[in-house]
């Protein structure tokens, strides 16, 4: 077993999950949450981060896929790794080529995007819940490891009988735990149905996490205080403020150094690079400060103007107090 930055050694995903404090995960996000943003997070309270949806098919068949979309390193940890399949044995066999540098893998059967369906991933599984079984099941027939963890991510059927009864169906045949984004496909921008992914914990013995409009670390307790889950998983909220987890109300000048810093030192295209400042420095900057920092074209650009706007003032504050 490995050892986190204090010395102690590391926790498993099933033993966060199953310990005393909730734990707070960084959701799939395509484009964003890659290796330079899994590791920003996991330094800012985070306790597990997921790798972007990867195309289970695409992953197997190209090692140009499998360059591009799945890259780590030892500070990127505990990880999960998140795969869109449209039938068990990619999502197995997908899963088995990443076991040995992953935590978890997770199975996306909650993409509600009209291409995903089309082509027979993400939310489309829901409208078959015995097939999705056999996702579980031929992939834990390959990683029989306890401590490697196996889940599948969730949306709401219109009908909560419907959705309870496919979880528990899951946890029949070994799934480690269900992550729930609290809408149904239909919904898009609607109120999180919070309730209900209570109504799904209460039913299930497995752990299960909770995922839908959370944006600060208050809300992650109030959210698993209220529906009993073990995890709560954000997405926007830490792309607005990748320091949200450590409790900071919007993103400290220290994250956005820490962020140069590591995307220096990995090599980063500059569109990732920008675009996660972009987001980093939406409540930090007013609005003709984000015209002109969003209108930046180079990475000189952006490090002289984050020297300039936003590492200079942070110094100052430093020295008045």
């Amino acid at each position: 077993m490995g050892h986190n930055g204090s010395g102690e050694p590391k926790k498993t995903i099933m033993q966060l999950l199953e310990g005393s404090e909730v734990t707070k995960i960084c959701a799939p996000m395509v484009r964003y949450s890659k290796l330079q943003f899994r590791n920003l997070v996991l330094k800012y309270g985070c306790d597990i981060a997921y790798t972007p949806m990867i195309i289970s098919e695409s992953f197997l068949q190209s090692e140009m896929c499998r360059n591009n979309e799945f890259t780590t390193n030892k500070s990127d940890t505990p990880l999960v790794v998140q795969f869109a399949a449209s039938n068990p044995k990619d999502f197995a066999d997908a899963s088995e080529l990443v076991a040995p540098y992953a935590d978890g893998v997770g199975l996306n059967s909650g993409c509600p995007q009209r291409w995903a369906m089309a082509d027979g991933y993400g939310a489309k599984l829901l409208k078959n819940p015995e097939q999705l079984k056999d996702y579980v099941r031929f992939t834990r027939a390959k990683l029989s490891a306890e401590d490697f963890a196996i889940s599948v991510k969730i949306r709401l059927h219109k009908d909560m009988k419907t959705t309870v009864d496919m979880c528990q169906r899951l946890e029949h045949v070994g799934v480690s735990y269900i992550d729930v984004h609290g809408r149904t496909t239909d919904e898009r921008h609607q109120p999180v149905h919070y309730d209900h992914i209570k109504t799904i914990r209460e039913n299930v013995s497995i752990p299960v996490v909770a995922n839908g409009d959370v944006t600060t670390l208050d809300e992650v307790h109030e959210v698993s205080q209220y529906t009993g889950c073990q995890g709560v998983m954000v997405a926007r909220g830490l792309l607005a403020n990748p320091a949200m987890f450590d409790g900071h109300q919007y993103t400290p000048a220290e994250c956005i150094k820490d962020w140069v810093e590591i995307c220096m030192n990995l090599g980063t295209p500059f569109t990732c690079f920008h675009n996660h400042l972009i987001y980093m420095m939406d409540k930090v900057a007013t609005k003709s400060e984000k015209r002109f920092f969003n209108s930046l074209q180079s990475t000189p650009a952006v490090l002289e103007y984050l020297e300039q706007n936003i590492f200079c003032h942070s110094e100052n504050k430093k020295q008045e107090s």
